[in-house]
C-alpha cells in the first residue's frame, strides 16, 4: 500500500509531520481527520507508488489479462462508467494480484489521473504496449477499440509463447533424462568395473578410452556434490550477469549466432515487432511514439538498438525501409513490403500482414527444426551411452582373449 508524508495541525493549532499508509491521498485524508489532525499537505512518497505488485514481483497471467482487456472494453462499450468497470473486474478477478491491482487503479482514477497513467505504475502486470495504447486510445477517444486491440494482440502473443514451449518440450526432456541415465551409468555402474580391469592395469593394458572413464567416473563420485554445488554458483552467477545491460547484450548476440535457432528467434521478433507497430498506427498513434513503443516489444536490444536508429532517420525526413535494410536484421521481403506500405500510405494494414506471413513461415521452420532435434538427440544419447559401454566391453574382450 502507498505511503503519504503529511503537514496537519492538531486541535491545538501545533503542525505536525509523519507518514501514513493509504490506499490513495483521499484516504489518507480521512484517516488523519479520524484522529484529529487537519491535514495542509499530502505527498506521497517516492517509490511509494510502486508496490509489491508494481515493483515487478508480482506478474499475472497473459490469458487473465487477455480476459481483463475484453471485459473492460465491453463494459465500456455498453455505458458503465469506468470506475463501476473496474470495481467489478476487481471483484471477479480469479486472480488475487490483478483484483489488489484493480482496487489501485480505481483508487487513482477516483482522484483524476488517466487509466493508462495509473496502468503504467504497474510494469508487472501491464506492457508498455498495453499502457500506451490506452493512453491514446484516452486521448484519440476510442478506448474501447484499443482495449479490444490489446486483448487480441496479448492473445497473439500467449498462442505464440505457448506453441514455442511447447515445441521445445520433447527435446528439454530429451536432454534431462538422457543426462540422468548417463550421470547414472558413470556413477554407479562404471566404479563396479575397476577391481575385474586390476590385471590389466598392472600389465600396462588398459586400454586409454577405459582408464579415462574410470577416472572420470570416481571423480564424479567423490566430489558430485562438489561439482553439483559448483554449477549451482556458475548458474546464479551467470544469471546475474545477464540482469547487467551488458549481459543482456551479450546473451542477445549469442542468441542470433545458434545454428538455424538464431534465425528463427530473430524472424519472430521482426514479427512481433510489425505486430505492435501496425496496431498502434492503426489505432492513430504517431509514427515516432508508435516506433519507441514497439522497439520495447521486440524482445532484442541488437533489433532494438536498429529500431531506434530508423527513428532518427524518420525524424530527419528519411523512409523507414532503408535503415531496415541497412541493419541486416529484417528479411529483404520485409524490408520491400514496408517500403510499398510507406509508398502506399497504409503501413497500419501491411504491418500485420507482414507478421502474420512471417509468424506462419518461421513457424513452419520451427516445427521442422524440432522434429530434426529429436532424432539428433536421441542420436547423441546413443553414441554417449555406447561409448559407455564399448570402453567396458574393450578390456573385458582383451581379457577373456589373454585368457584363451
Amino acid at each position: 500500500m502507498p505511503s503519504f508524508q503529511y503537514i496537519a495541525r492538531d486541535l491545538t493549532g501545533k503542525n505536525i509531520t509523519g507518514t501514513i499508509e493509504a490506499g490513495t491521498s483521499r484516504e489518507a485524508s480521512m484517516l488523519l481527520s479520524g484522529k484529529d489532525l487537519f491535514p495542509t499537505k499530502i505527498t506521497e512518497q517516492a517509490g511509494a507508488g510502486r508496490s509489491l505488485f508494481s515493483g515487478g514481483k508480482k506478474k499475472v497471467k497473459g490469458q487473465v489479462m487477455v480476459t481483463f482487456y475484453g471485459q473492460l472494453a465491453s463494459l465500456l462499450r455498453s455505458g458503465v462508467p469506468m470506475i463501476r468497470s473496474l470495481t467489478l473486474l476487481g471483484n471477479q478477478s480469479a486472480a488475487p494480484v490483478l483484483g489488489e491491482v484493480m482496487g489501485e487503479i480505481k483508487g487513482r482514477v477516483e482522484e483524476g489521473e488517466t487509466l493508462g497513467d495509473a496502468m503504467a505504475r504497474f510494469p508487472g502486470v501491464f506492457s508498455d504496449m498495453a499502457v500506451n495504447m490506452v493512453r491514446a486510445g484516452t486521448e484519440g477517444g476510442f478506448l474501447e477499440d484499443a482495449l479490444d486491440r490489446v486483448a487480441v494482440f496479448t492473445e497473439l502473443q500467449e498462442d505464440l509463447k505457448g506453441r514455442t514451449v511447447s515445441a521445445m518440450a520433447y527435446p528439454a526432456f530429451l536432454f534431462v533424462v538422457g543426462t540422468v541415465v548417463l550421470s547414472g551409468l558413470l556413477v554407479f555402474m562404471v566404479p563396479k568395473f575397476d577391481m575385474l580391469f586390476d590385471r590389466l592395469r598392472k600389465k600396462g593394458e588398459m586400454p586409454a578410452a577405459t582408464e579415462w572413464l574410470l577416472v572420470f567416473s570416481h571423480t564424479l563420485q567423490s566430489y558430485g556434490i562438489w561439482i553439483i554445488v559448483a554449477l549451482i554458483a556458475v548458474f546464479f552467477a551467470i544469471r546475474m550477469h545477464l540482469q547487467t545491460e551488458a549481459g543482456k547484450d551479450r546473451l542477445d548476440r549469442w542468441k542470433l549466432k545458434i545454428p538455424v535457432l538464431g534465425d528463427i528467434l530473430m524472424n519472430l521478433s521482426v514479427a512481433r515487432f510489425c505486430r505492435v507497430l501496425g496496431t498502434l498506427l492503426g489505432n492513430g498513434v504517431p509514427i515516432l511514439k508508435s516506433l519507441d513503443i514497439s522497439r520495447s516489444a521486440t524482445g532484442n536490444r541488437l533489433l532494438s538498438q536498429s529500431i531506434g536508429d530508423a527513428t532518427e532517420n524518420i525524424r530527419s525526413g528519411e523512409s523507414l525501409a532503408k535503415p531496415f535494410s541497412d541493419s541486416g536484421y529484417f528479411p529483404m521481403a520485409v524490408v520491400e513490403m514496408i517500403r510499398v506500405g510507406e509508398e502506399s500510405n497504409s503501413l497500419d494494414r501491411v504491418l500485420p500482414e507482414i507478421a502474420d506471413s512471417l509468424e506462419k513461415r518461421t513457424f513452419r521452420r520451427l516445427d521442422l527444426f524440432v522434429r530434426l532435434l529429436e532424432p539428433i538427440m536421441l542420436l547423441i544419447m546413443a553414441i554417449m551411452v555406447l561409448a559407455v559401454v564399448m570402453a567396458l566391453l574393450i578390456p573385458v574382450l582383451k581379457s577373456s582373449t589373454t585368457l584363451g
